[in-house]
């Protein structure tokens, strides 16, 4: 009856975001005194752990497909 299309790609917001939007209302509102490397440091830690996981597969798959030649 009614059109079912699901278009969810996925882009919603990750921890690191979550993390980081909490922590921002936490220090603007002075409930905590801390650093701001601290509060951004979900956005730059989930930054580097992409990074990381990106290099290491690409790494893997590019032996595998050395191995073929």
């Amino acid at each position: 009856m009614g059109n079912n299309n699901n278009n969810n790609a996925g882009g919603g917001m990750g921890l690191g975001t979550i993390l980081f939007l909490i922590f921002l209302v936490l220090k603007l509102t002075n409930y905590i005194d801390w650093s701001w490397w601290w509060v951004s440091a979900p956005l730059w830690v989930t930054a580097i752990l992409y990074i990381v996981i990106v290099t290491v597969f690409v790494m893997f798959f590019d032996k595998r497909r050395g191995r073929r030649k």
